[in-house]
């Protein structure tokens, strides 16, 4: 990440170029991303109401929704390589996700575990973001774990996840710093 972003600074003024540009308004864009959000929970609510209920009609709807929702996620997603379409349609869903597990924890009052739930749906959404907008690259992403030997494959660094920690550093908490600073400038 630091070979493509030195500092807060160079991201916000990189934003700033874009929208000059015409190249993106972040605002629609944060916009379009949450009701992308929600058509991804629509298509899980089908597949389950469909195998719940043993009707075939619902899988019809969820593939409308699924349609609908590739069509909007080009919208954000105008150039991809390799796998960086599917990292973000994930990225999206496992942050909707946390996001409405925080909610629960927060109505059964357990505030601590709703705040690291909403931190952590942040930092995926702000993974997102510096994914799409090419600030960082899939690598970039998956240096943000360490390997699992089991799997071989590469997982989350626990400690970039640890509920302990209130001031997050490494990738997480430096992509964290830059998506605040650029939703923070980017408000009309």
């Amino acid at each position: 990440m630091e070979n493509k972003i030195k500092n807060i600074n160079e991201f916000v003024e990189k934003i700033d170029q874009m929208k000059k540009q015409d190249k993106m308004d972040l605002s629609s864009d944060q916009d379009l991303s949450i009701a992308i959000m929600n058509l991804i929970s629509i298509e899980e609510h089908f597949f389950f109401t469909a195998e719940k209920t043993g009707k075939n009609e619902y899988f019809d709807l969820l593939q409308e929704v699924r349609k609908m929702r590739g069509d909007l996620l080009r919208k954000i997603i105008k150039e991809y390589e390799g796998e960086v379409w599917c990292i973000s349609k994930h990225l999206l869903a496992a942050s909707m996700r946390l996001m409405e597990v925080g909610t629960k924890q927060l109505g059964m009052g357990k505030k601590e575990e709703a705040y690291d739930l909403f931190h952590k749906a942040y930092d995926l959404y702000g993974m997102f973001w510096a994914l799409n907008m090419k600030l960082i690259g899939a690598n970039d992403v998956k240096e943000a774990g360490g390997m699992d030997p089991n799997l071989g494959i590469k997982k989350i660094d626990e400690q970039a996840l640890n509920k302990n920690d209130k001031s997050p550093s490494g990738f997480t908490g430096k992509l964290r710093e830059l998506v605040r600073k650029a939703i923070d400038c980017c408000i009309e």
